[in-house]
């Protein structure tokens, strides 16, 4: 299992089975302050890498979140809707955002591991 982040701060990890998961950073939860709403992708639904998956709204701001990876989605997180402040509490666990199906082996280019994101990060 090996985790991605982007520049812009969402992150998708590669399961065995050639599916990732993906949502947004404790950096980007942190930014966005309490979130207050989330919408998510249709299962089925084709993404791009780089194309709008997502939107997720809280008290200060709504931001879209872009897939990191390309593939179909194959699940989203259904309890996200009803408790989007999950978010906030566990960015990497529970608060995850879709599942996607990979097609073949994950396009990772511009992709950062977790010590590139940190250091990422750390400048900003």
């Amino acid at each position: 299992m090996t985790m991605w982040f982007t520049k812009d701060h969402e992150w998708v990890r590669v399961e065995d089975d050639n599916t990732a998961t993906v949502g947004i950073s404790h950096y980007a939860q942190e930014q966005l302050g309490d979130v207050v709403f989330v919408e998510l992708p249709e299962v089925g639904r084709t993404l791009a890498k780089g194309e709008e998956a997502a939107v997720v709204e809280s008290v200060k701001a709504a931001s879209e979140v872009y897939s990191p990876i390309g593939g179909e989605v194959v699940a989203f997180n259904k309890a996200l809707p009803d408790s989007p402040g999950t978010i906030n509490l566990d960015p990497f666990g529970e608060g995850w955002f879709y599942r996607i199906k990979l097609d073949g082996e994950p396009d990772t280019e511009g992709l950062m591991d977790q010590a590139a994101y940190d250091d990422y990060v750390a400048s900003l």
